[in-house]
């Protein structure tokens, strides 16, 4: 499993809204690694494989995932997982 690190930002200055679910991600950087993608190395194969169409693993991680873009972040997805993580640790 892949550890996320969220690091809350005090500097945002935005009041707390009514009505809001916290805690709530505005901005972040790159796309998670697929689950059981192995690891660093796996993830650094993943991404090697998928941007060369002659590589013998393409189609089979383009099958696994579909497209997939390492750069591409989702604050609502990321949000998601937050909320999920709490809801989990409190049992």
């Amino acid at each position: 499993m892949w550890k996320k690190r969220f690091q809350p930002d005090e500097k945002v200055g935005h009041p707390i809204e009514k009505g809001m679910t916290y805690p709530l991600c505005l901005e972040g950087a790159r796309a998670c690694p697929p689950e059981d993608v192995g690891g660093i190395g796996g993830y650094a194969e993943f991404l090697e494989a998928l941007a060369d169409p002659e590589h013998e693993r393409h189609d089979e991680f383009l099958e696994w995932t579909g497209p997939f873009d390492p750069e591409e972040f989702d604050p609502k997805g990321a949000t998601k997982q937050m909320l999920q993580g709490l809801r989990k640790s409190r049992g």
